[in-house]
């Protein structure tokens, strides 16, 4: 943390104070700047954001500029003076509030590689549980000291701890998009296939590059997303069968965005015929294994973007009924989906008691991503809009975007 605040964590402080503003009031007033077309985190993590930034602790990213910008009246130069480094993509690391000392100069311990791989299993069980505004802060901070360690340790070790590094920066990176914010997920991306070149590890280069084409079905970009996961298999033979299923699932999701089931079963079927043959132990990538019926699940989700809802649903219930229950976030993103399904099938009752479900679960997990999925189903009430069920789902889908 800086010792005195910069001048402009003093001018959004008095920014916010000049409008009779609470912290809580001025996140609302964010909020109301970004309009309905932009995610953002909750409240609860924008007000600790406002703390932040108030302190000089953390800079705003980019997208927070322009709101404050917007809040307050004020051009970006007036509010960040001659401090114009983007906050959000350039050095992704950089945006922790968590300052660590410098590391001394020291034989680094090849130990500390299982170590972090060990916290990396203990991340994504976590995440499972926290959702990911908890974590961002904590892993964020581990993958900034790997690669303080990795740039004292010697060769070959510098590559083992940057194959883990790879993984959490791949982990902030999802974290990130689960919470709705993809402009930062989109640099810690960015970061996982830097750190996986550096490694010169083949399975992580592509894992990474899927993790870029996830984001992109995210934002439906099928084009790109295709483009991207067709890269990593370009040269299948040299990749383990767990990669080349999380290519393939991600090209399935790009060929429905493009409305191409032929395509979209093809990559399924073919992924489908990899399954058994996993026999890796890398801890990151784990879907594909430790997911029950992962891909039906897949399956499911290009089918509800296909339009085949009937065929959705009932995948949906059958993938569901075997899904553990601490896996929150997980599930929560699938009973969305069903729900659309359901009612999309004509199903409006069930569809509103699993709707109902998801509710409570972006309020326990302050997962974006739900909330985005479950914002689905508003087309597909639209025939029961004057009726019980109708008035049920719109007053839950005012709940969340409150």
């Amino acid at each position: 943390m800086l010792d005195e605040p910069t001048p402009w964590a003093a001018l959004i402080r008095q920014g916010r104070r000049d409008h009779l503003l609470s912290q809580k009031g001025l996140a609302a007033r964010l909020r109301e700047a970004a309009g309905h077309d932009v995610q953002l985190a909750t409240t609860e993590s924008i007000c600790r954001s406002i703390r932040q930034w108030e302190s000089g602790a953390w800079r705003p990213s980019s997208l927070y500029v322009t709101l404050l910008c917007r809040v307050f009246d004020l051009s970006e130069d007036e509010l960040l003076g001659s401090d114009t480094r983007p906050g959000d993509l350039s050095a992704p690391w950089e945006i922790t509030p968590h300052e660590s000392p410098a590391l001394p100069n020291h034989h680094v311990a090849p130990e500390l590689v299982g170590y972090f791989s060990t916290q990396l299993h203990g991340h994504y069980m976590a995440d499972m549980y926290l959702g990911p505004h908890h974590l961002i802060p904590t892993v964020i901070a581990q993958h900034r000291l790997i690669g303080e360690l990795a740039g004292q340790a010697s060769d070959a070790l510098r590559r083992e701890l940057l194959r883990v590094g790879t993984a959490y920066a791949a982990l902030v990176g999802w974290l990130y998009q689960d919470a709705g914010d993809l402009r930062q997920s989109a640099g810690w991306r960015a970061e996982t296939l830097d750190m996986a070149h550096r490694a010169h590890d083949p399975q992580l280069i592509g894992y990474a590059l899927v993790n870029k084409a996830m984001l992109r079905t995210d934002t439906g970009d099928g084009a790109g997303v295709v483009d991207l996961a067709s890269a990593v298999l370009a040269d299948h033979r040299q990749l383990c069968p767990k990669v080349q299923i999380l290519a393939l699932q991600q090209e399935a999701h790009g060929r429905s965005l493009m409305g191409n089931r032929r395509e979209c079963e093809r990559s399924l079927d073919e992924a489908a015929n990899l399954t058994d043959a996993i026999d890796d132990d890398f801890a990151w990538g784990n879907a594909a294994r430790r997911t029950p019926q992962y891909l039906s699940i897949q399956r499911a989700t290009c089918y509800g973007r296909l339009g085949l809802h009937g065929e959705a649903a009932a995948l949906w219930e059958s993938a569901l009924e075997r899904q553990p229950s601490q896996s929150q976030r997980d599930v929560g993103v699938f009973q969305a989906r069903f729900a659309t399904a359901l009612a999309a099938s004509g199903e409006a009752e069930r569809a509103v008691a699993t709707a109902g479900n998801v509710v409570r679960l972006i309020r326990e997990t302050g997962s974006a991503r739900m909330k985005t999925a479950l914002l689905g189903i508003r087309p597909a009430m639209r025939p029961w809009a004057r009726t019980s069920h109708g008035r049920q789902v719109s007053e839950m889908l005012k709940a969340i975007t409150a």
